[in-house]
């Protein structure tokens, strides 16, 4: 509908005045409450073209719009803002349009649509996941899903981070500490184990470093000869060798977290096209910094180690090879773009990482460039801020980390207390109970999380996200499920829903409801373009606060008149329908039953 009307105010403004102006100059917005109409014109960009002034060009357009175009039914003026008023039937007409459509507003993908690939999750193998990589696996999945509603081919893909320094401290603390232990021997999942070896190599670290320091010698001395690091550093030079051991150990340990990793991404609801791991991705890496040296892009210093010299560029030296040979995050990130772009013929990559590492994309970006590839300037950092407790900040060496396993159980525990002490379970069989607590728990979690603007950096409260009378995805998923149950009593009640009529009166309340189900494509298409899930998050919510508004103030199945219960019981599979896809965006169920 907004479509049409911005191509017929350009359509008079061209009768009017002779001149052609873009559907991008035209502003149309929902019309303010204190005012009548359904939809706003600003006619500011006009005046140059109409050489009069803000009212009587608004009064120009507004007779056009009303004599030429058969939806508009009126007008008014108010400041220059013209004010339309749309007439009953193009209402009817917009409903009957996003009642025909099942995925109203998601654009049709092709193979000849734009490929988009999103890395999410990124994880350690020396750990398990926990509440930061919750954020950042339900903005990547989110936001795949909303670039595919967008009319995009989308690969998710997730690089794994299973080597390095920090692996080598888990399983160097397994093999001084860890007497045999297996998943299978201690009933643990195996990334909590694995977790569960590098906070000890963390405390015995400690342990050293402050007996080294009382012998005299300073922190940072201390740090680098404390005798647990040098044979972590040892471990990661036999492995980069290839030592049979190490190697045999490594990836037994590896298994393990992969099996845990697994269980979490199932439950948590998100899924990969393509993991790359950075022990494959590494080598390649130094291949193309070994390229970059040859061709005088990067320097070796008298220690052996390869730099970037970026001066120039506004940044920094950059590392790209330590002095014993072994690599860093940039070489393997160098590595991983690279046979990303040689396995897909990408148009656009996007990196879903914290806002921490805000410079190192920065980086990224501009010595791919200097190595030659096209894309390397055009990758995305979808850069997003931190989550915090209100206890305050997670470490992961020090065991303070909400763990992702234990917060998915409190969550579901918690729905499960709330929707029964509300009676929200009544009359539902055990099976039906553990789904639907399954889903208020985790769509409670996910809803919290994504209705945030993903810059911003964020509190997290368990206790505040699941509330069946507020901004929460609980009092969502019970507005869908309200729907659903008078959907199934008018089928019970052997009421069958009719094509609209035209004629049907309209209160002003309905049509605010219809208009807000008829602006869900342009939500969507401005979360894709500004990579926000939050836009959809906090849209869902509005819809369902003016359902309930509806729902309260209006009759339904009790209205007599059929043409008008007919509308209402229409509108109201349509809210059901919009709220399903969009929570879908979001990773997030939606009961049939609460």
């Amino acid at each position: 509908m907004e479509n049409q009307i911005a191509a017929a105010a350009l359509e008079a403004v061209q009768a009017l005045y002779g001149v052609r102006f873009e559907q991008k100059q035209v502003t149309l917005q929902k019309t303010k409450k204190e005012f009548t109409g359904d939809l706003t014109l600003v006619v500011f960009p006009f005046l140059k073209a109409s050489h009069k002034n803000p009212q009587q060009t608004a009064e120009e357009i507004g007779m056009w719009l009303q004599e030429h175009v058969a939806a508009v039914a009126g007008y008014n003026v108010i400041n220059g803002f013209l004010n339309l008023v749309l007439n009953t039937s193009t209402w009817m007409d917009t409903l009957s349009t996003i009642d025909a459509a099942d995925k109203y507003g998601f654009v049709e993908v092709t193979e000849q649509s734009p490929l988009v690939m999103v890395e999410y999750s990124s994880p350690n193998t020396n750990k398990p996941l926990h509440l930061g990589h919750i954020r950042n696996n339900l903005l990547g999945y989110s936001l795949a899903e909303i670039l595919k509603a967008n009319g995009n081919r989308v690969v998710k893909t997730n690089i794994v981070n299973d080597r390095g320094i920090h692996i080598c401290k888990s399983m160097l603390a397994w093999k001084k500490f860890g007497h045999g232990a297996t998943p299978a021997s201690t009933g643990q999942k195996g990334d909590h184990l694995v977790g569960d070896y590098y906070v000890a190599f963390d405390k015995a670290y400690k342990q050293e470093v402050n007996e080294l320091m009382a012998q005299g010698m300073s922190e940072d001395d201390a740090k680098r000869q404390a005798p647990l690091m040098q044979e972590a550093g040892e471990m990661l030079r036999k492995w980069e060798a290839g030592d049979p051991e190490v190697r045999a150990l490594w990836q037994t340990m590896n298994e393990w977290v992969y099996a845990g990793f697994d269980e979490t991404y199932k439950r948590l609801g998100v899924d990969f096209d393509k993991i790359y791991y950075e022990s494959q991705t590494y080598l390649v890496g130094k291949q193309k910094v070994a390229e970059g040296l040859e061709k005088g892009l990067f320097y070796r210093r008298e220690d052996g180690s390869v730099w970037a010299n970026l001066t120039a560029d506004g940044l920094d030296e950059k590392l790209l090879l330590r002095a014993d040979g072994t690599s860093v995050y940039m070489t393997q990130d160098i590595g991983t773009a690279t046979m990303r772009f040689s396995d897909y013929a990408i148009d656009k990559m996007i990196y879903v990482v914290g806002n921490e590492q805000n410079y190192h994309f920065q980086v990224l970006s501009l010595l791919l460039d200097k190595l030659g590839f096209e894309w390397g300037k055009s990758l995305v950092h979808f850069s997003y801020g931190m989550v915090e407790l209100p206890e305050g900040k997670m470490k992961s060496r020090e065991g303070t980390v909400v763990d992702a396993d234990d917060l998915m159980d409190e969550m579901v525990h918690t729905a499960a207390d709330i929707s029964r002490e509300l009676g929200k379970l009544d009359g539902l069989s055990p099976e039906e109970i553990q789904e639907v607590t399954t889903m208020i728990g985790l769509g409670g979690l996910k809803y919290f999380i994504l209705k945030v603007d993903p810059r911003k950096n964020m509190l997290f409260n368990p206790k505040e996200s699941i509330d069946f009378n507020g901004n929460t995805g609980s009092f969502i998923q019970y507005t869908h499920a309200r729907i659903q149950s008078v959907l199934r009593k008018a089928q019970e009640q052997g009421i069958t829903l009719q094509p609209l009529a035209q004629d049907t009166p309209l209160s002003d309340k309905e049509t605010a409801l219809i208009q807000q189900l008829a602006s869900f494509p342009s939500v969507l298409r401005q979360a894709g373009q500004e990579y926000s899930p939050s836009l959809i998050a906090n849209y869902t919510y509005e819809l369902v606060k003016a359902y309930n508004q509806f729902y309260h103030d209006f009759s339904i199945l009790k209205e007599e008149n059929a043409q008008l219960r007919n509308m209402r019981l229409v509108l109201s599979r349509n809210v059901a329908k919009v709220v399903r896809n969009a929570m879908g965006l979001l990773g997030i169920g939606v009961p049939d039953k609460m």
